[in-house]
């Protein structure tokens, strides 16, 4: 009970999202999925997916894993994947696969890795950027269009010989929008480059969407050239931390993604991951969640959250506030409409000192939200406190204090 109570309090300065007041970090689906999730990782907290000989029951709840996230994703029938530890190790696991796949072309070509690049929108995740330090190559970053996508003929014109991936994302992070898939599918199938697509947000959510009637251009394994798709489950499939897939279209590129080696006094090691020891727990939580919520589960979520946006964007609508871009899903961005001197990060000062924490997006500036089903139960709140931080960094426009510095999110 000590122990425990000392844990509560190293946690007095934490966030408080179980008040869902919260909208980043965590995804609030209910208190019956998080204890679904917490009595499931708490089962296999021990057991180690390293070991498939001494724990088959963790390899057979990944496969089933896969299975069910190439299907939401409408995957071929040659498709696979794994389970990883989050997007950031999911991406990083698609670049490197595309990496060595490149090598036996390049040589053909006479051509070294050296120079080796990716091709990717300004919206695309640093963890493209990450991959590119650990794996030495070269990140492209492209401008995207007025409308916040990504600007296809722009990134045709910027790969070369040595361009080995290209990336869209659905939806990316900052504004929540879905690339224009189908056109950079065009360009990799001309020029015979790989084809991202991080779908790390919308991977368990743009398909239950989908069957609520939003309309997404397509984004997943129907569109041709998409190699390969990242996808986390600790995000909007609602599992615990860290859980994430890595699919592929077949098994001979799957083959690139792993590590393999024997020179070693205790034999031979092989992983399909980066990670060595894979927690069990993460496993089994997903795999207990995904069973649980079923189809019908995650529908009823996605609902919750679409009359939350609705009624959230409404509200801006009122407060004069404007959304960037046209988001259809849980993502949002919103700041000043153009033209208008109101300091949105002032805005933002102003809700994070009544318990409201959110991100922020730059250029242009705005109030970045990540909505999850539990934040219905709270809209009218935050928009009675958001017309009131309107309100005062409006009666402080041409003060020091309108024109504050960016908060720092993830130092």
């Amino acid at each position: 009970m000590a122990l425990r109570k000392r844990l509560e309090g190293l946690a007095e300065n934490d966030v408080d999202w179980r008040n869902k007041k919260s909208a980043v970090y965590v995804f609030h689906p209910g208190e019956d999925v998080l204890e679904v999730a917490k009595e499931a990782y708490a089962l296999y907290q021990s057991e180690n997916a390293l070991g498939p000989a001494a724990f088959p029951s963790l390899k057979r709840m990944e496969d089933e894993v896969i299975s069910m996230a190439l299907d939401l994703l409408n995957g071929p029938a040659t498709g696979t994947g794994n389970m990883t530890s989050g997007g950031t190790e999911s991406i990083i696991l698609a670049v490197k696969s595309c990496r060595d796949a490149a090598v036996a072309g390049f040589e053909e070509r006479g051509l070294t890795l050296h120079g080796a690049n990716l091709v990717l929108p300004r919206t695309a995740h640093l963890a493209f950027d990450k991959a590119a330090h650990y794996l030495g190559l070269e990140i492209r970053r492209i401008e995207v269009d007025a409308d916040f996508l990504a600007d296809a003929d722009a990134m045709r014109d910027a790969c070369d010989e040595r361009t080995i991936l290209l990336v869209g994302s659905a939806p990316c992070f900052p504004y929540g929008l879905v690339d224009p898939i189908p056109a950079l599918s065009e360009i990799a199938l001309d020029k015979n480059i790989w084809l991202h697509v991080d779908a790390c947000v919308g991977g368990y959510l743009n398909p239950f969407a989908e069957r609520e009637g939003v309309t997404l251009p397509p984004w997943d394994f129907r569109v041709e050239g998409v190699r390969t798709i990242s996808a986390d489950l600790h995000k909007y499939g609602y599992a615990a931390k860290g859980a994430s897939t890595i699919l592929h279209r077949t098994a001979e590129q799957h083959a690139f993604q792993g590590f393999q080696a024997d020179d070693w006094a205790a034999g031979s090691m092989s992983t399909p991951t980066v990670a060595g020891t894979r927690p069990g727990g993460a496993i089994a939580s997903a795999w207990a969640v995904i069973h649980y919520l079923g189809v019908d589960g995650y529908r009823e979520r996605i609902r919750r959250i679409l009359r939350a946006r609705e009624r959230i964007t409404a509200g801006f609508a009122e407060l004069g506030l404007a959304v960037h871009g046209e988001p259809r899903l849980a993502l949002l961005a919103f700041g000043a409409t153009k033209g208008d001197d109101l300091s949105i990060f002032r805005v933002w000062k102003v809700l994070h000192d009544r318990g409201w924490f959110s991100g922020i997006v730059q250029n242009p500036d705005g109030i970045h939200l990540m909505l999850s089903p539990s934040h219905e139960e709270v809209v009218d709140d935050y928009l009675s406190d958001l017309g009131d931080a309107v309100a005062i960094a409006r009666s402080e426009t041409g003060d020091a204090a309108t024109h504050a510095a960016a908060p720092t999110r993830y130092a």
